[in-house]
């Protein structure tokens, strides 16, 4: 691996109620704004890259209802840019709910306020629930329509970020002569990211985004997927970064570690479990898996990737794993979002960056 490789880091913010680990026993993450603007504040503080905030229109019900309180993406991040300085910042939409010409200028409104640090992450669908709620899901689009109609989505919005007026007549989008004035500042656009896994996802991801987040039930199929995202975008002539999630719980030792993960694990949250797996279209995926993020809650209490460990053991195993994957960036989550972001942030995260002997990107430039 190249020493110039650069490597970024992030957090996910924890923006719903739950957080990422679905277990009774996990330290309470109530999705406020002001928690939400410590974590950033303290990632900011620690030198990670950027944050990223997912959306989220409804929880999965039972007594805990996961993710049933939640920050509004676009919203929380601006305010976020306005305590902020260096962290980039991305947010998230819904191609289903929102319409391109308004999501391009919304958007551009956080890069400038942002001054250039703003990224989109597009989501295709996913949680039914939450769209049939307001009468936003589309039961006339399968799985790859629901792709076809985010590529018009797509195609939509950088034509707005670069062209004087647009128009277009697609299947799914009717323009005319529309126009997203001021362009971004972001050089040459804001950073785009998706995160579909499927043959179609990855397709749309390798042809538009700048960065691809992958998943996988273990290490093996994470470092399949990733370098299948980038022959994919090497069919096209593109490149494509990779990024994976992945929860840290740490300890002085490695037993330490080992015992919240355990204490976290015996009290897995079945109800929500029952929610999410209603919740999610639950169909097998072309290659015969479900959901990766509902298999490993079931298996660990964790929805993703995890490492769990002392500071040297955490260090050794990002590493390992962003080596054997040759991804691109990590994005963190944690049982407590300041206490254990602090401990990752200085006792891990430099060791991380040294071994690697990395250039991180500067949080200004593009990804």
């Amino acid at each position: 691996m190249s020493t110039q490789r650069k490597i970024q880091f992030g957090i996910f913010l924890p923006i719903a109620n739950g957080g990422w680990i679905v277990s009774r026993n996990a330290p309470v993450i109530d999705g406020s704004f002001g928690l939400n603007k410590r974590a950033t504040l303290l990632a900011e503080e620690l030198g990670l890259d950027f944050v990223l905030s997912m959306m989220k229109w409804r929880g999965f019900g039972g007594p805990r209802n996961h993710w049933g309180t939640s920050q509004e993406s676009l919203m929380l991040m601006s305010a976020l840019s306005q305590v902020t300085s260096r962290i980039k910042l991305w947010c998230t939409v819904h191609t289903l709910l929102h319409n391109p010409a308004v999501v391009a200028k919304m958007v551009c409104t956080l890069d400038h306020a942002s001054d250039g640090r703003a990224g989109l992450n597009v989501v295709s669908g996913a949680f039914r629930d939450e769209f049939s709620q307001m009468g936003g899901w589309r039961e006339d689009l399968d799985h790859d329509q629901r792709y076809e109609l985010a590529e018009e989505w797509l195609d939509a919005v950088k034509r707005l970020w670069s062209e004087p007026a647009v128009n277009l007549d697609g299947k799914y989008f009717k323009l005319a002569d529309c126009m997203c004035d001021p362009k971004p500042v972001s050089d040459p656009r804001p950073t785009l990211i998706c995160a579909g896994m499927s043959e179609v996802g990855l397709r749309l991801s390798a042809r538009h985004a700048d960065a691809a987040f992958i998943s996988g039930k273990d290490d093996a199929e994470v470092a399949r997927n990733s370098r299948r995202a980038k022959a994919i975008a090497a069919e096209y002539g593109r490149t494509i970064k990779t990024f994976i999630n992945c929860v840290i719980v740490p300890g002085e030792t490695d037993a330490a570690a080992e015992a919240r993960a355990e204490h976290y694990r015996a009290g897995i949250d079945v109800e929500t479990l029952q929610g999410m797996g209603s919740g999610y279209r639950q169909a097998p995926r072309q290659d015969g898996q479900v959901h990766n993020l509902l298999l490993r809650a079931r298996n660990d209490a964790f929805m993703t990737s995890f490492a769990i460990g002392s500071a040297d053991s955490l260090r050794r195993r990002i590493v390992k794993t962003i080596r054997g994957a040759e991804l691109d960036g990590m994005m963190f989550m944690f049982p407590d979002y300041i206490e254990d972001q602090r401990f990752f942030g200085e006792r891990v995260l430099p060791g991380i960056r040294h071994e690697l002997a990395q250039e991180l990107a500067p949080a200004s430039a593009s990804l």
